[in-house]
C-alpha cells in the first residue's frame, strides 16, 4: 500500500512537470506579444520593451523555460498579469472552494444513486424501476446550465427561497450542489442499477434467499458489496466529470471557485494564471485517481498486496 502511494506521488511529480512543459510551449505558440498584452494596446513601445525585459521575455525560449521551471520547483508560479498577485495566492482559496463544491456534490450524487439504483434493481421491471429510469434519463439529457438557470428562476427569483449567487451561508450551497450533484446522480443511477441487477442474479444471492435472509440485508450487505468495484470506478471517473462541470456551475451561480477563475483568466488571456489553474486542476484529478485506487483495495482485499 505504502509503495503504491509513493509510486503515485512520484507519478504526480513527473506528470506535473510534463504538463507545465506542454502549457509553456502551448502558450508561447499562441499569436500575440505577451508584453503588449500586459501593457495594453495603446502603450508606448518603450513601456512594452521595459515590460519585456522585466519579465524576461527578451531572453531565448530555452532560458525562459528553465527560469520558469526553476521558479515552479520553489512554489513560484509567477504573477497574474492583471491583479499583480502571486498565482499561488489566487489559486489556493479558489481550489478549496471548488473542492468543497465537488465534494458535497459527489456526496449527494453517491447517496442518491446508491439508493435509487438499489431500489431500481430490487424492483426490476416494476413501476418503481420505470419511474427511476425516467428520472435518470431526464437528468442525463438535461445540461447543467439549463438545470441551473431553471433553479435560479424558480427558487431564487420566483419563490425567493434561496440566494442566487455567492457562498456566504449554507443556503448558497443548496442550488449549486443540487444542480451538479443530481446531474451526476442521474448517470450513476443507471450504472448502479446495472451492477446491482447483475449481482442480485448471482448464486450466492439465491442461496441467501433460500436460507431466509431478509431482502434488505441481501441487497445492501451482500449484493452491494460484490458490485462495489465497478461502482467505485464509476464514482472515480464521475468526480473528474464533476470537477469539469464545476466550471459551468460556478459561472452560473457566481461561485468563487477554480473553474470560474480559469474561465475568466482564459477570457482575459492571463497566461500565468491560466497555467496555474490548469495545473492544479490536473493535480486534483490525479489525486482523485489515487483515492479511487485506495478504495479499490478496501473493497477487494485481494488487491492489497499488488
Amino acid at each position: 500500500m505504502a509503495r503504491m502511494i509513493l509510486n503515485r506521488f512520484i507519478f504526480m511529480i513527473f506528470a506535473g512537470l510534463l504538463l507545465l512543459t506542454f502549457l509553456f510551449c502551448l502558450f508561447h505558440a499562441i499569436p500575440g506579444d505577451p508584453a503588449r498584452l500586459i501593457a495594453g494596446d495603446s502603450a508606448p513601445e518603450n513601456l512594452v520593451q521595459s515590460i519585456r525585459v522585466a519579465y524576461g521575455l527578451d531572453q531565448p525560449l530555452m532560458t525562459q523555460y528553465t527560469t520558469y521551471m526553476a521558479k515552479v520547483m520553489t512554489g513560484d508560479f509567477g504573477l497574474s498579469n492583471f491583479s499583480r498577485q502571486p498565482v499561488l495566492q489566487i489559486v489556493g482559496p479558489r481550489l478549496l472552494n471548488t473542492a468543497k463544491l465537488a465534494a458535497w456534490s459527489m456526496l449527494l450524487a453517491m447517496t442518491v444513486s446508491l439508493i435509487l439504483g438499489c431500489l431500481s434493481a430490487t424492483y426490476w421491471n416494476h413501476p418503481v424501476d420505470r419511474g427511476i429510469t425516467a428520472f435518470s434519463l431526464v437528468g442525463i439529457c438535461t445540461p447543467i446550465f439549463v438545470t441551473g438557470i431553471l433553479a435560479i428562476y424558480l427558487f431564487g427569483v420566483h419563490l425567493r427561497w434561496l440566494p442566487i449567487g455567492g457562498m456566504t451561508t449554507w443556503k448558497h450551497y443548496i442550488m449549486p450542489v443540487a444542480t451538479l450533484g443530481l446531474a451526476q446522480a442521474a448517470g450513476f443511477t443507471r450504472m448502479v442499477r446495472a451492477c446491482m441487477i447483475d449481482a442480485l442474479g448471482r448464486d450466492f444471492v439465491t442461496t441467501a434467499r433460500s436460507k431466509g435472509v431478509p431482502e434488505h440485508v441481501i441487497v445492501f450487505k451482500h449484493a452491494l458489496r460484490n458490485a462495489l468495484l465497478p461502482i467505485i470506478t464509476l464514482f472515480g471517473l464521475g468526480l473528474g466529470h464533476t470537477l469539469g462541470g464545476a466550471a459551468v456551475a460556478e459561472s452560473i451561480f457566481n461561485w468563487p471557485g477554480l473553474g470560474r477563475l480559469m474561465v475568466d483568466s482564459i477570457l482575459t488571456r492571463d497566461l500565468p494564471l491560466t497555467q496555474g489553474c490548469i495545473f492544479f486542476f490536473a493535480m486534483l484529478f490525479i489525486l482523485v485517481n489515487l483515492i479511487v485506487d485506495l478504495l479499490y483495495r478496501w473493497a477487494d482485499p485481494r488487491m492489497a498486496n499488488e
